[in-house]
């Protein structure tokens, strides 16, 4: 057994059928949350949706909705996704001139306040942090699209992560992100990550709600 700590499954809508998002998120009603990537062909090059979607997304299903942001300014932009509804928001610290004074902002508004890096960014800056915020998301591709191989490089820094948070001993969740299907899964697992997000793994499959079981498994066996 890889995993002693409780697996979350976070599919990413970013593979879903835009045009189908209704029906797309009752097919994995078993998830643990919504993965929603918000990109503004800015901070990444790529343009997905915005608020109004998500407030759609969140009339459509009572999944907790996981918001990561990848967007400039998100000083300025996260806050507003909270008052959507959203139970989590993720900004990248890259993106932010102010991440402690946002995290609280967020959990202010009543979300759970998420940081993210970029594969190259290090976490050591941010440790001191760590009190400040209700998850870590460590990129595991390059952000911006989906369907990217897993990048290895970023294990050590999971590892790196995960002593962090149990020497501070904070209830921060460890997420990653990109690459994830039942092999990559392992590794990150075993480095410490206990959230997951994956996109093709689930919404390329026939069955998305089986994926997401054999995803949530396989660390266990």
């Amino acid at each position: 057994m890889l995993a002693e700590r409780p697996i979350h499954i976070h599919p990413s809508i970013l593979s879903a059928d835009f045009a189908r998002l209704a029906e797309e998120l009752e097919r994995i009603s078993t998830a643990d949350a919504v993965h929603v990537d918000v990109m503004d062909n800015h901070f990444v090059p790529n343009l997905t949706l915005g608020a109004p979607v998500v407030s759609a997304i969140r009339k459509a299903t009572s999944l907790p909705l996981d918001i990561h942001l990848m967007i400039e300014d998100a000083d300025r932009w996260a806050p507003e996704y909270a008052d959507l509804g959203a139970e989590s928001v993720t900004f990248h610290a890259e993106a932010s001139g102010a991440p402690i004074r946002l995290a609280r902002e967020l959990r202010h508004r009543g979300a759970r306040a998420g940081m993210a890096l970029k594969p190259a960014t290090p976490v050591e800056p941010y440790l001191d942090m760590l009190p400040e915020l209700d998850m870590l998301l460590l990129m595991t591709v390059e952000p911006g699209f989906g369907g990217q191989p897993f990048l290895d490089v970023v294990l050590p820094k999971i590892r790196r992560a995960r002593q962090a948070l149990d020497g501070a001993g904070v209830p921060v969740a460890l997420q990653v992100d990109g690459g994830i299907t039942r092999e990559t899964i392992l590794r990150a697992a075993e480095a410490g990550a206990d959230v997951f997000v994956a996109g093709s793994a689930v919404y390329g499959a026939d069955d998305p709600e089986a994926a997401i079981d054999q995803l949530r498994r396989a660390p266990l066996v």
